[in-house]
């Protein structure tokens, strides 16, 4: 009995000792492998997915972008860290695949350019003609009775029945009896009727029957289309009343609205191909015969016009068209072009990103350019790129967000500027310019155009007193240029009568007065440079506020908080800072 307890004594320690085992095996496996699990997930947070176009957005896996909707891409520890150099910004291949990031060789530029424009056909106004009523009465009937018909010269066009032309004819009819006698009355009333444009076989016609006719017919003057019909049967008409407007479409214009920063380079005489989308595989060929000394106040687009014969009448008034003009201007030697998508502007400076083609991993060089002038869709460039350099012309701002992110240099954080020697004088004058600017902003978030008018002529004398004699050098033409500007706004927007137009002036004046601070630096704590998307027609405008909270000059009580704090201006003497603390805010 004894050895049977001492057995099962023994069997239930091995049991125990077993249980205990197993229990401790699994305890420090599973410890094991979740501090694997653990090491992997560190190793995925170590990448950092972010918003090109919100770098402030920052979160530790893919997703959407909560201001904006786009697709966040990564940013990698390699690409985080950054090179030793603050100008060169490196990335990993799946951000540069996922930014679609493209590049394009630059090289110099053969004489000519073509240049790319929009517009329709038009009738030609030489050769439009209107028929009018050159005596009072009612339309009997009408032989041309809807638009798009075609006439031919000396067609008839209606019949009228008119009281003043009854007694006309009892005046020709008394006359030619005593023609004799007074040849002179005789020939002014038939002067009188041919006037009316009653031709001599009309009134011949009338002599002949002896009797006057209640009803005379109208004919046409020119061959041609009916593109107008003035009036209907039975309407009655005065003398000078439109009834027909007749066009000869057998040639016709050819009507494109050229941009400002085109209009240079579109001279008369210069060959245009053009296609018509209604048919396809046709290309037709023009020479520009004007271009318009105005520019539309509305599109700021000058029309560029040029004429062509159209037999078969295939081109039809207000088709729309889309042309190349080849300019016959030659640009200096050796000059460089590159796509305006490749521009990132800010102020008074151009910056674009090469890429770095020996680098182990994906790496872009930031570059201060300058520009020369504008031609089409490209910018002449005077220095800071060299042929054969590739320059990124897609995925530009995911490059410079990831580079801002990163703490490289970008567009909006860049290296300190050289000391400039600024009076103080100066320096407190633009500061007074920035103050009376503020007011005239806050009276248009108000939607008040009047007070912006009224503040804005306080602002001009401000500006005017400005004293810029006692600057340099580039300082010096700096300013020159940017007062012009300056005052060239202020005094539109004084004078704009509706305050849509009022705001368009302002953003001008914005930029200008950007332009000055960021070069010249203000006395002022708290002040901010925002951004709208919306505005200036969805291409997105600027402007300076004191305030923190966004306050959308463009829109006022209509989309207020529409925009972003693109970053704060610190007061001149101070160091960059690009960290406002705050979120930005962009609501629609």
């Amino acid at each position: 009995m004894r050895n049977r307890i001492v057995n099962n004594r023994l069997l239930q320690l091995g049991l125990m000792l077993a249980v205990g085992l197993a229990l401790g095996w699994m305890f420090f496996s599973g410890s094991a492998g979740h501090t694997h699990g653990d090491s992997a997930g560190s190793s995925e947070e170590a990448k950092i997915y972010t918003c090109s176009m919100h770098p402030q957005i920052r979160q530790d896996g893919p997703g959407k972008c909560p201001l904006c909707g786009m697709d966040l891409i990564p940013l990698t520890r390699s690409s985080g860290s950054g090179p030793a150099n603050p100008y060169v910004h490196s990335m990993s291949p799946e951000a540069v695949a996922l930014a679609n990031i493209q590049t394009v060789k630059i090289d110099y530029l053969a004489p000519g350019h073509e240049i790319s424009l929009s517009g329709k056909i038009a009738v030609n106004e030489q050769n439009l003609a209107v028929i009018t009523a050159n005596f009072s009465g009612r339309i009997e009937r009408l032989f041309i009775d809807f638009t798009g018909q075609q006439v031919s010269k000396g067609q008839k066009l209606a019949t009228i029945y008119s009281p003043e032309l009854i007694t006309a004819q009892k005046e020709l009819l008394e006359a030619a009896r005593n023609r004799d006698a007074n040849p002179v009355l005789y020939n002014a009333v038939r002067e009188k009727l041919r006037l009316w444009k009653i031709g001599d076989k009309q009134i011949a016609a009338i002599e002949a029957a002896g009797d006057v006719k209640p009803e005379l017919d109208i004919y046409s003057d020119v061959a041609g289309v009916v593109i107008k019909r003035g009036f209907s049967t039975g309407d009655f008409v005065n003398r000078g009343s439109a009834l027909f407007e007749i066009a000869d479409l057998s040639k016709v214009w050819v009507l494109l609205d050229a941009y400002e920063s085109d209009i240079p380079l579109i001279r008369v005489g210069e060959k245009v191909t053009f296609t018509v989308a209604s048919i396809p595989g046709r290309e037709f060929t023009s020479a520009i015969s004007f271009v318009d000394p105005l520019v539309n106040p509305q599109t700021r687009t000058a029309a560029v016009r040029a004429e062509i014969a159209n037999p078969g009448m295939v081109l039809k008034p207000d088709m729309f068209i889309n042309a190349k003009v080849k300019s016959g201007i030659s640009f200096q030697e050796k000059t460089l072009l590159i796509p305006k998508s490749a521009l990132l502007w800010t102020g008074t400076r151009s910056v674009v990103y090469v890429e770095i083609t020996d680098s182990e991993f994906p790496a872009f060089e930031m570059r201060e350019i300058t520009l020369g002038s504008r031609t089409g869709e490209f910018y002449s460039v005077s220095s800071g790129l060299n042929p054969g350099d590739k320059v990124v012309v897609n995925g530009v701002f995911a490059i410079d967000a990831a580079a801002q992110l990163s703490g490289n240099y970008s567009m909006m954080n860049r290296p300190a500027s050289l000391a400039r020697n600024i009076p103080a004088q100066f320096t407190l004058q633009l500061t007074e310019v920035v103050e009376a600017y503020l007011e005239v902003k806050n009276a248009l978030v108000e939607s008040d155009g009047d007070k912006a008018g009224g503040i804005g002529k306080r602002l001009l004398s401000t500006v005017k007193r400005v004293g810029g004699s006692h600057l340099q050098g580039d300082a010096l033409s700096t300013w020159k240029e940017q007062e012009k500007q300056i005052q060239v706004s202020v005094e539109n927007l004084i004078k704009a009568k509706d305050l849509k137009e009022k705001r368009n002036h302002f953003e001008m004046l914005s930029n200008s007065l950007i332009a000055a601070v960021e070069f010249f630096g203000v006395n002022r704590e708290g002040l901010f440079l925002n951004h709208c998307p919306m505005a200036a027609n969805d291409t997105g405008a600027y402007w300076l506020s004191e305030f923190e909270a966004i306050k959308n000059p463009y829109y006022g009580a209509a989309m207020l908080q529409c925009g972003d704090i693109e970053r704060k201006i610190p007061p001149i003497g101070t160091a960059a800072n690009n960290d406002i603390g705050t979120q930005p805010v962009h609501r629609h």
